[in-house]
């Protein structure tokens, strides 16, 4: 037997628990099929953050006359704010593998495939290399971390030119003239933010009644009006019924018989579990919806093989991903430790005005007969937020009518998702109203408006 865990995947569950174990003092391997890191580091959280900082740059000198200063004309080199964005991830990828290096864990590239009996008493990795050729890897447990890859629309082949998903857009070559994009996501958002930012004419359809379906109503509805001004059009309650690739772009007809044409078709419209090849024969794992089924343990129906991450289902959260690897290995490794699943995670999305949120929407807490009062305070009455020239949102807390506790909070606007930690570790610490009151914020900081939020919940606002 070569390790006491195997991992498959190395994004931020894989690497992130392959960490965890090396810790702990057990052996352990890392088998990624493409670079460490996975989706998010390579092809998801961390490039897009790259291209939309780069978008925030050019909308803020845009406005740089508003500061009292002057530039000349500010011109834009596409090709290197995408290569740019591949630096980064290049970067990251290399501090994951140095991170493998330094813990002492073993890191496998190629493609991995478990083989039958799975549930005897040492589990059998068939790892194939770029070069075709296949080692086996035997060890006493694995975990699945193999995440998950965006959906495409059936029929409709990703071309990578006019069809296009989050992963190709991360290396188009040049902004398009007009870009569709199906899915009004945390995906969707931010690449229509991105594309907007740089000229393209863009185009939002999405089949829900709001932007950010899974957002507290309010938050979405100020989002999509600041999209509008900002001059990206959006479309809800929208049914695409056909999709057409034209010789020189799409045409999509939706219920209703309007069409829409662009150069470019961006399908953000969710995810599947990425299990392609992962079960050799005789490996008959259970599964829900396409995702590994997995207990209170992040144990699978197979004794021996876990899973974590996206692999498992929602919520996809790179942040969520490493909570439950962790949770899954110190589960397996540590004495006496009881995994817990994630029940309290923030929600970012990071457009401009970003979005965050943790806990319950308004919409949740009737829907569960909650009895709870709100507070909410705008960036606009923010000393911080005024001098910064970011006035634009507003922070919005739900605290329960008994006993104060914070039940969700919800934030649009600049650094939304560094603001919304304060909610999240009063959340998982079951703080109240009076631990925020008590605490101290600095001024002028926009960290001030979680509190100002909550006295507003409670009827004593002072800014406002």
């Amino acid at each position: 037997m070569d390790y006491d865990l195997i991992i498959i995947g190395g994004g931020p569950a894989g690497y992130v628990g392959a960490i965890r174990a090396a810790q702990l003092g057990k052996k352990v391997v890392c088998i990624e099929m493409e670079r460490a890191g996975g989706t998010c580091l390579n092809w998801g959280c961390i490039p897009t953050k790259a291209l939309l900082k780069s978008a925030e740059l050019k909308q803020l000198l845009g406005h740089i006359g508003d500061y009292g200063l002057s530039v000349g004309e500010v011109g834009v080199d596409f090709p290197k704010v995408m290569s740019r964005s591949r630096a980064v991830s290049d970067q990251m990828a290399r501090g994951v593998e140095y991170l493998f290096k330094s813990k002492k864990v073993d890191y496998v590239v190629g493609k991995a495939q478990i083989q039958s009996p799975a549930d005897g008493a040492i589990k059998k990795v068939n790892v194939t290399g770029a070069d075709g050729k296949t080692q086996t890897l035997t060890g006493k447990s694995i975990l699945i971390c193999t995440g998950a890859k965006a959906k495409t629309l059936p029929g409709v082949k990703v071309d990578g030119d006019k069809v296009i998903t989050s992963r190709e857009a991360l290396v188009v070559k040049k902004a398009p003239k007009s870009i569709v994009i199906l899915g009004a996501g945390a995906i969707g958002c931010e690449f229509a933010y991105f594309f907007n930012a740089f000229g393209s004419k863009v185009t939002i359809l999405e089949m829900l009644p709001q932007i950010l379906p899974v957002e507290d109503a309010e938050i979405a509805e100020f989002l999509k009006r600041s999209f509008t001004k900002q001059g990206i059009e959006i479309h809800t309650d929208t049914k695409v019924e056909k999709t057409e690739v034209l010789e020189k772009g799409v045409k999509l007809t939706v219920a209703g018989g309007k069409t829409f044409e662009a150069d470019q078709l961006l399908v953000a419209i969710g995810v599947d579990a990425q299990t392609d090849g992962l079960f050799g024969n005789g490996v008959k794992l259970e599964l829900d919806r396409g995702y590994v089924k997995t207990n209170d343990r992040y144990e699978t129906s197979i004794k021996g093989i876990y899973g974590a991450g996206d692999i498992i289902g929602p919520p996809w959260l790179a942040h969520v991903a490493s909570h439950e690897a962790i949770e899954a290995v110190e589960g397996l490794f540590v004495p006496g430790k009881k995994p817990h699943k994630v029940t309290v995670f923030p929600g970012c999305t990071y457009c401009v005005p970003q979005v965050a949120s943790v806990g319950l929407t308004e919409k949740a807490a009737k829907e569960k007969g909650i009895k709870y009062k709100v507070g909410k305070f705008p960036y606009k009455a923010s000393g911080k937020a005024v001098a910064a020239g970011d006035s634009e949102g507003f922070v919005k807390v739900l605290l329960g009518e008994k006993y104060e506790e914070i039940i969700g909070a919800h934030i649009v606007g600049a650094d939304a998702t560094e603001l919304i930690a304060e909610y999240t570790l009063a959340m998982s610490s079951e703080l109240t109203a009076d631990e925020i009151n008590a605490t101290i914020h600095a001024h002028p900081t926009l960290a001030e408006m979680d509190h100002e939020a909550v006295l507003t919940a409670e009827g004593r606002p002072i800014h406002i």
